[in-house]
């Protein structure tokens, strides 16, 4: 298994190019190039924050629990615009991520569980998406992707080092197979993990106008049987 500084290090790259190529291929922003470089370096620790114990557990919450409240700053403004009341929502989603969270995670899970797989991948990705505060789609998108990105290079750098070389022959250790994986081998945390994925997939086909929301969903139906050919 690889370990913490490899994995910050090789998603410290692929942040690093996909950043520059947003930039300069893509026409976004300089600032939105960086932040997505960073988003990137950080999601490719976040599969390990399954890991119960260790310091590079205590980093990753650390980072996460300083970066969402940042995130939903737009958010709480449209909750309220009394600052102290906005400094309190923030000190609030903190101290949830940096110790609720974390507490919640490491009693539920197991290292190398469903947080390491493809599924996994994609709820973070949306959920960056739909947290990031744009009326730009295509920087939502931007966001988005840095994540799976950066999360996805921890998963295949996991694979790489399951395979080990003995002279001639390759050899996979028992760990292979557990990261790039699309269902666990435990029942419920499966059931779980899809049902998320499911409810924030369709979250965000309907933020991106991909599909109707519910709301607009008795109209379109209205609309529809009014348009079938009637018998006279």
């Amino acid at each position: 298994m690889a370990g913490y500084r490899e994995h910050i290090s090789v998603s410290g790259l692929c942040g690093a190019g996909y950043g520059i190529a947003a930039t300069l291929l893509f026409g976004f922003t300089p600032e939105q190039g960086l932040l997505a470089a960073i988003l990137c370096w950080m999601s490719g620790m976040l599969p390990d924050i399954d890991s119960q114990t260790g310091k590079p557990v205590q980093k990753i919450f650390g980072i996460l629990a300083a970066i969402v409240p940042m995130m939903m700053m737009e958010r709480f403004r449209e909750i309220t615009e009394n600052r102290e009341q906005i400094i309190l929502l923030a000190i609030c989603t903190y101290t949830a991520v940096r110790y609720g969270l974390s507490h919640i995670l490491g009693r539920l899970s197991i290292h190398r569980g469903m947080f390491h797989s493809i599924p996994a991948l994609f709820i973070a990705a949306e959920l960056v998406m739909l947290v990031y505060r744009s009326d730009d789609l295509a920087v939502k998108g931007l966001m988005g992707a840095a994540v799976a990105l950066g999360f996805l290079s921890h998963l295949l750098l996991d694979e790489l080092y399951s395979v080990q070389f003995t002279g001639t022959r390759l050899k996979l250790n028992k760990a292979a197979g557990s990261a790039l994986k699309f269902v666990g081998k435990s029942y419920y945390p499966n059931i779980f993990t899809y049902t998320v994925l499911m409810f924030l997939t369709y979250v965000s086909l309907v933020q991106f106008g991909v599909i109707e929301g519910p709301e607009k969903m008795p109209h379109s139906f209205r609309q529809a049987v009014e348009s079938l050919p009637m018998r006279k």
